[in-house]
This record gives C-alpha cells, sequence and structure tokens, in this order.
C-alpha cells in the first residue's frame, strides 16, 4: 500500500515542474541555426529586432515582419514574398532556453481547409 502512495506522490511533484524560459533574452539580437537541404548540412544566420527578421543564407537576404503575441511567441510575414508559399504567416514559439541558444517551433499560423497542422522544430544560437 505504500508503493502506491509514494508514486501518486512523486506523480504530482513532477507534473508541477515547469523549466524556466527566458524568452525575452531572445527577442533581439543575431543568431545561427542549421538546416538541412536536399542531405547537406548547412549554416544560416538571422537578425532579428522587435518588429523585423532578416534571414541570410545561400547568399540570400530574406526579410519578414515580426508581430508579438507575448513574449515566447510571435507571427512572421514576408515583407517581399516570391511566391504563394511566403505569402502564408509562420506561427514561431520559443520552447526551452539556455544561456545563448533557445529551441522552438514552427507552423503555418493559419491551416486552411481541413489540411493538417505541420509542426516542425529546430534551434538557434546567438552569435552576437
Amino acid at each position: 500500500m505504500k508503493f502506491p502512495i509514494a508514486f501518486v506522490f512523486l506523480l504530482l511533484l513532477s507534473s508541477c515542474y515547469n523549466k524556466e524560459r527566458e524568452c525575452k533574452d531572445f527577442k533581439t539580437g543575431t543568431f545561427e541555426f542549421k538546416y538541412t537541404t536536399d542531405g547537406v548540412e548547412k549554416i544560416g544566420r538571422f537578425v532579428r529586432t522587435e518588429d523585423l527578421n532578416i534571414d541570410y543564407y545561400e547568399n540570400k537576404i530574406d526579410t519578414a515582419s515580426i508581430r508579438w503575441i507575448n513574449d515566447c511567441e510571435f507571427i512572421m510575414k514576408h515583407i517581399n514574398p516570391k511566391n504563394m508559399s511566403e505569402e502564408k504567416a509562420i506561427h514561431m514559439k520559443i520552447l526551452t532556453t539556455s544561456e545563448d541558444s533557445y529551441t522552438f517551433e514552427y507552423s503555418l499560423a493559419i491551416q486552411h481547409g481541413s489540411q493538417q497542422k505541420h509542426v516542425e522544430q529546430g534551434s538557434a544560437t546567438r552569435i552576437e
């Protein structure tokens, strides 16, 4: 009888644990991230201000506007979309933070019709 009570107690304690996120520390700055294209791992860089995100990757520059929902989430929309896919807004959410990096997830901000939500994850490291 003592085992189930101890187990329930430990379960309750572990469910109350929330990892701290210091999202404000990553609202602005210069960051790097790794991505894979055609099986080749590459490194991209972006600069984020309060209202802009400027991506530098594969000798291209891409700029998007940012609208913060709260300290850990924002909506990003390309300023000069080159195709229909780039016209769609992206919802970004910071999941965890460390001293100089964070993990995030992203998906389309609006799902059309019966389209299932597709969520991807990544990580970024502050370089400046």
